[in-house]
C-alpha cells in the first residue's frame, strides 16, 4: 500500500509544481480568458523568480513516478494494488498527463508574447 501512496503523491507533487510553475505566465492569460479580472492578477508575476525551483521538483517528482509507473510488472506482490492491470493503465495516463503540463509550464514562457 505504501507503493501506491508514493506513486500518487509523486504524481500529484509534479502535477502541483507544473501549476505553480506556470503561475506566473500562464495564470493570468488564462484567468483573462475566462472572464476573472482586477489588479491581483499582476501579483501572480512575484512568483517568476520561484519558477525554476517549480521546475527542479516537478522534473524530479515526475523522474521519481516514473521508475515506479513504469517498473516491470513481476516486481510488484501479487496482492498489491500496483499488479492490477487497470490501475497500472491509470498510473500511467495520469503520468503523461501531469508530463504534459510539465512541459507546457517549461516551454509556455517563450510562445507568451504571441497570446499578449
Amino acid at each position: 500500500m505504501a507503493q501506491n501512496r508514493s506513486e500518487k503523491s509523486s504524481l500529484a507533487i509534479g502535477g502541483l509544481s507544473a501549476i505553480l510553475a506556470s503561475a506566473c505566465c500562464l495564470g493570468p492569460l488564462v484567468l483573462v480568458s475566462i472572464g476573472l479580472s482586477g489588479a491581483w492578477i499582476g501579483q501572480l508575476t512575484r512568483m517568476e523568480p520561484l519558477r525554476p525551483y517549480f521546475l527542479l521538483v516537478s522534473a524530479l517528482a515526475l523522474i521519481f513516478a516514473y521508475r515506479r509507473i513504469f517498473r516491470p510488472a513481476g516486481t510488484c506482490p501479487p496482492d498489491q494494488v500496483c499488479a492490477v492491470p487497470a490501475v497500472r493503465r491509470a498510473y500511467k495516463a495520469l503520468f503523461w498527463i501531469v508530463a504534459a503540463l510539465v512541459l507546457i509550464a517549461f516551454g509556455f514562457p517563450y510562445a507568451a508574447p504571441w497570446f499578449y
